[in-house]
């Protein structure tokens, strides 16, 4: 084999011009060197040698390859054959064809809410940067890469003129004076939470009831609140912000009314559902609206639950003076009616009864369409994990808030002889309250927010065992005062953090409904108190609240951290 290889080797060196030619003499014409003695010596292996050379000068190219006629060999004319054939010509390139898909809206699919990618592109997160202003509750759109359209679209609103100096003093001043009427809206909720403390025990005297009985007025505010928040969706969708936010505070003017002339108790009951029913439509606009500005929206909340503050500060101080009275203690919600008249001037003179979106938009806020989503919203909402984990941490705060500022007056009265006076008591509660709210933000920025809550959380149960077993009327003033500063800040953290991990498009529904159930807790706390109260005494009130005050802090780690969400 070996011996045949080297052979064609020799071959298709050679220069063979005739079948019989020159080759029979044993030598390599070309080179002029004479081929072994074996091979040269066999004829037939030399014809074969002689059928298959080429001859090399006459190889122009692989295409023009003329061969000669004594050519005859099977496997040289399949080598002719093929190189005559002509190469094919190259295709002509690919070209992808672009196709443009349409915008694909998820208004139909209620389980998206609760899947969110971080790829997706949302389309309020283009129209922020541009000077139309976005739309926070409107449901996300398909990444851009997706669908084309959206991006040429987004691309046209950014050459939006900017902003000019004069206009944006216009948007500070309308942010400023929405901001204020909101500010003394929640004013007058941190009243009416400020009177029950001072005035509960008059109460009690007035209508011979023990604590149970008169626990009573808090399931029925529990009744009002409930009710408010699953009614405030559908109101909200069918008359918009600025109506309902007057709706609820002419209830509370209703309400008082009642109240005022010191009727049968079961007309007190009937109020309370009234005021229940109002607060929770107050409450869900006022944080809703607040959370959903993207200028300084933490902040904001912050001063905004510090007037909260503000008002129970300054409520107690009021029903003290009035419940110290025996015939004319019921004139205090004469007062609070007073208030709420001026709070439903103020409402209607800012907002006129317009929806959330023009309103936002008077302040250069990207506006918010209350029908945005035609889908069911209770569904919606309802179906959504985050928002039950959070109200249950609102329902125990909120809870914890209203019991030490109600039944904290009752506990020094009996547990440390207190005089008429220790109504103030309650006063120094909220008024650390509001001042927790304010000063502490510095803190909660430092430290993150989620930390600061695990931190106040922890310091307020040691401040309030102290008041549990010290048996001293000034330190319990002093303590109590301090546990409001340490609880002050919770709240506003609780709303900020619930615009990091709820979408955007039902944030007003979801903070109604996170709202409304921690009203429920402030009634449903405090009669639990009530309960325990009338079968094991007062004292049972500070291992109660402890209690509470340690499952916050189970619950806020439960609760999922900051992540992503549809803005």
């Amino acid at each position: 084999m070996a011996a045949l290889l080297d052979l064609h080797t020799h071959a298709l060196q050679a220069r063979m011009p005739s079948e019989d030619g020159d080759s029979s003499n044993g030598h390599d014409i070309q080179s002029g060197r004479a081929l072994p003695p074996r091979i040269a010596g066999d004829k037939n292996l030399m014809r074969v040698l002689n059928e298959s050379a080429v001859d090399a000068s006459d190889v122009a190219s692989a295409s023009s390859l003329d061969l000669p006629a004594m050519l005859t060999s099977e496997r040289m004319r399949r080598r002719s054959d093929i190189s005559r054939v002509r190469p094919i010509e190259p295709l002509p390139p690919f070209e992808a064809e672009a196709i443009e898909l349409p915008v694909i809206n998820e208004h139909a699919q209620s389980t998206a809410i609760a899947v969110r990618d971080t790829g997706v592109m949302f389309r309020e997160d283009a129209a922020a940067g541009s000077g139309k202003g976005g739309d926070p509750e409107i449901p996300p759109s398909f990444p851009s890469s997706l669908a084309p359209s959206v991006l040429a679209e987004d691309e046209a609103s950014s050459t939006a003129p900017a902003i000019s100096a004069a206009q944006k003093a216009v948007y500070r001043r309308n942010s400023l004076i929405h901001f204020l009427a909101l500010c003394f809206c929640v004013f007058c909720m941190g009243w009416n939470d400020g009177t029950t403390g001072p005035m509960l025990p008059r109460i009690q005297e007035h209508y011979h009831v023990n604590f149970a009985l008169v626990s009573l007025l808090f399931v029925f505010n529990t009744i009002g609140f409930i009710s408010g928040a699953f009614a405030n969706i559908y109101l909200t969708d069918r008359y918009g912000f600025g109506k309902v936010l007057v709706m609820g505070s002419v209830v509370q003017v209703c309400a008082y009314a009642m109240l005022g002339p010191a009727g049968p108790f079961p007309l007190m009951c009937a109020a309370f559902v009234a005021i229940g029913f109002g607060l929770s439509l107050q409450n869900a606009h006022c944080n809703g609206f607040v959370a959903s500005l993207k200028r300084s929206s933490h902040t904001k909340m912050g001063f905004l639950h510090g007037s909260y503050g503000l008002g129970a500060l300054v409520s107690p101080l009021v029903a003290t003076q009035f419940s110290q009275s025996t015939t004319h203690w019921s004139y205090h919600y004469f007062i609070s009616m007073g208030l709420y008249i001026c709070n439903t001037c103020f409402l209607w003179a800012v907002f006129r009864g317009r929806v959330q979106q023009e309103i936002m938009e008077e302040e250069g806020e990207g506006g918010i369409s209350e029908n945005a989503v035609d889908t069911n919203k209770y569904k919606q909402v309802l179906g959504l994990k985050e928002v039950h984990i959070l109200s249950i941490f609102s329902l125990i705060y909120v809870g914890v808030e209203v019991t030490m500022g109600g039944w904290s007056v009752t506990y020094i009265l009996e547990r440390r002889n207190g005089n008429s006076s220790a109504g103030y008591i309650a006063s120094g509660f909220f008024g650390g309250l509001m001042l927790g709210r304010i000063l502490l933000m510095w803190l909660n920025k430092k430290i993150g927010e989620r930390n600061a809550l695990f931190l106040y959380a922890l310091l307020a149960i040691f401040v309030e065992v102290t008041v549990w077993v010290v048996p001293s009327l000034i330190e319990n003033a002093i303590a109590v005062s301090f546990v409001g500063l340490l609880l002050g800040p919770m709240y506003p953290i609780l709303m900020n953090h619930s615009t990091t991990i709820l979408p955007r498009w039902l944030l007003t529904a979801c903070m109604g409904y996170i709202a409304a159930v921690g009203l429920a807790g402030s009634a449903i706390l405090p009669f639990l108190t009530g309960l325990l109260a009338s079968k094991f005494g007062i004292a049972s009130l500070q291992p109660f609240v402890v209690s509470m005050m340690s499952t916050l802090i189970v619950v806020w780690a439960v609760i999922p951290r900051a992540r992503l969400v549809p803005t």
